[in-house]
């Protein structure tokens, strides 16, 4: 018998019309079946010397002389029940992976056991089930796919359960054969290695099951991950299965399927970290929104996504808003969740690290933890500039995203700084109060140059964050001027100012204290632009003393250009004198009046 041979089972039309091509035509027939609508005038001898169901109900009517009988719920119906026919009056016909399961089924509905019939149709079913089926993956395939319409008789039968076990079984010797196959022989080190170089092809068999039904599919994972088949080929086959039945067969899907589809692949992913694609996971999280999943299978992406959020991208992220009708366009409260999952791992791997030596690391400076959450910090605020826009978008959800991840993951507040730009741009009539609550988020003193530089013009800050920004601004400059000369006795700005919250002091009106603020700007724009003459002029005497200092290099020189240098130093020697007319005398006096106000 070849076992490759695949039968496809009769339809029901063809059932009616050809059954009378193998009954005893000379013969008239004195019972009737009828099966699931279909009509078969056959013989009583041939079905009860197989069929221990029919003579039980032959036997129970002879004073009636019974002849005609219907079956009802036959597995299989019409088709399987014409096959148990046929061999009852001793048709041959093909037993192939295609109607084995229906044999099984229907020879167990009608008792054609050893009990009536020595060879009868149970065992010989049961005989190719195990002898040719169970060894040959494709085909173990071909009859869960059959058990499909089966159940639950063909899982009672137990030939659901030797399927699943025989092709978790193959997968698992697949996977070792592949194993042994990568391994080489190391002439150095007189040892066996694994070859990570070596292109292994796809596991055959992740095709082959992807054409299952849910329920089945989800068996057969569930029995090659107990039998130890590898977390990587178990996410392939998982990613492979839910492109088939979300993306291919979406137009004829229906929701409760999709959904259903969504819950148990989630259930079935591997718990090692890296092993399910991210992206992958952001698709099941926007399909798991969309299709309203359980709230456990949505908890379980983001925990998921939180352990690798450093690897997702912008668009990643972007997970429009499904379920709430003129809400915001975005679900801002799904990357919270996100977010959060992925600061309590970072702090708990901040932990693990702290008993590790840093000889055992790549970077004895630099942690992974702390490169995942700078790469975080950038994604986060690129994320809050692209929601920002949203009229929609509520404050305290801006800011609770906003301040989610700890103060060191920022290095740089430009991108914070240009996230809050854009919101306060597109939310024109947000209160003072609010627009300093949100600009507080911002320390300035970390921005750069140039950002710094926009800042101080930009109009849409509240006035003491500019206030703020011009003094570090300030600061910047001053310290640049004592870095350059360092041997002078110019001391940098931060020894002896300190810059305030900008609160309102008790002993001033608002008006007043706001007309102070103003002119307290003024002086700083105007310190400012000082600072920044005297640098350009200290940077061109000191490209002119390097040129001078090629041409010449005598003491006679090198007096008079020190009397020059000395003279310039004079310029800048009120602004750091104890005169209480100087501008530094006025800077402290600035200082101890927001410093009362704080």
């Amino acid at each position: 018998m070849d076992k490759h041979l695949h039968q496809l089972p009769l339809t029901k039309s063809t059932s009616r019309q050809r059954y009378n091509e193998w009954v005893f035509r000379d013969v008239p027939s004195d019972i009737t079946i009828e099966v699931d609508g279909g009509i078969f005038s056959l013989h009583k001898f041939p079905l009860v010397s197989r069929s221990g169901r029919i003579r039980k109900l032959v036997a129970e009517h002879r004073d009636s002389d019974i002849s005609r009988i219907e079956l009802v719920s036959l597995p299989g119906g019409a088709e399987s029940f014409e096959l148990a026919a046929k061999f009852c009056y001793g048709v041959n016909f093909e037993i192939t992976a295609a109607n084995v399961a229906q044999l099984c089924c229907v020879s167990d509905y009608l008792e054609m056991s050893e009990d009536y019939s020595k060879n009868n149709l149970g065992s010989r079913a049961e005989e190719y089930l195990d002898s040719i089926v169970c060894k040959n993956l494709e085909m173990c395939v071909e009859v869960l796919r059959q058990c499909e319409n089966l159940l639950p008789l063909a899982d009672e039968l137990k030939v659901v359960s030797r399927c699943i076990d025989a092709v978790a079984s193959k997968a698992c010797v697949e996977q070792i054969a592949s194993s042994f196959s990568r391994l080489e022989y190391s002439s150095s080190g007189g040892r066996l290695h694994m070859n990570k170089q070596a292109n292994c092809e796809l596991d055959w068999w992740i095709e082959d099951i992807s054409v299952l039904r849910i329920d089945l599919y989800q068996r057969v994972i569930t029995a090659m991950k107990f039998r130890g088949v590898r977390p990587e080929s178990i996410a392939a086959s998982l990613v492979n299965y839910a492109q088939r039945e979300l993306i291919q067969k979406s137009l004829s899907g229906s929701n409760i399927q999709e959904k259903l589809v969504v819950e148990t692949i989630v259930s079935l992913m591997p718990v090692e970290k890296f092993v399910v694609p991210l992206t992958f996971l952001f698709g099941l999280l926007r399909s798991a929104v969309m299709l309203d999943c359980t709230v456990a299978c949505r908890l379980d992406l983001e925990r998921r996504i939180g352990s690798q959020l450093d690897t997702a991208t912008l668009d990643d992220i972007l997970i429009p808003s499904f379920r709430h009708a003129g809400d915001t366009l975005f679900d801002v409260d799904t990357v919270h969740r996100i977010l959060v999952n992925f600061s309590q791992q970072e702090g708990d791997s901040d932990e693990d690290m702290e008993d590790v030596s840093v000889f055992e690391s790549d970077s004895p400076t630099t942690t992974p933890s702390q490169t995942a959450l700078f790469k975080v910090s950038k994604l986060v605020d690129n994320y809050l500039a692209e929601i920002a826009p949203d009229a929609n978008l509520k404050l305290n959800k801006f800011i609770a995203v906003a301040e989610t991840l700890p103060a060191h993951a920022r290095t740089v507040h430009d991108g914070l700084y240009r996230a809050i730009d854009v919101y306060l741009k597109a939310h024109q009539t947000l209160s003072d109060p609010d627009k300093r609550r949100l600009c507080k988020l911002i320390d300035f003193q970390k921005l750069s140059q140039e950002a710094g530089a926009h800042a101080a013009q930009n109009e849409r800050l509240p006035l003491q964050s500019i206030v703020q920004v011009l003094y570090f601004e300030q600061l910047r400059l001053r310290n640049a001027l004592f870095c350059s000369y360092p041997d002078d006795d110019i001391k940098p700005m931060h020894q002896s100012w300190r810059i305030n919250s900008g609160a309102l002091s008790a002993a001033m009106s608002p008006k007043d204290n706001y007309a102070s603020l103003r002119r307290e700007n003024r002086e700083l724009k105007l310190e400012l632009a000082r600072m920044r003459m005297r640098l350009n002029d200290l940077e061109k005497d000191h490209v002119c003393m390097k040129r001078n200092m090629q041409k010449s290099s005598s003491r006679r020189f090198m007096k008079s250009f020190s009397k020059r240098i000395g003279k310039k130093f004079n310029i800048f020697g009120h602004s750091f004198s104890r005169d209480s007319n100087s501008p530094s005398s006025q800077s402290e006096r600035t200082e101890s009046k927001i410093t009362e106000r704080t």
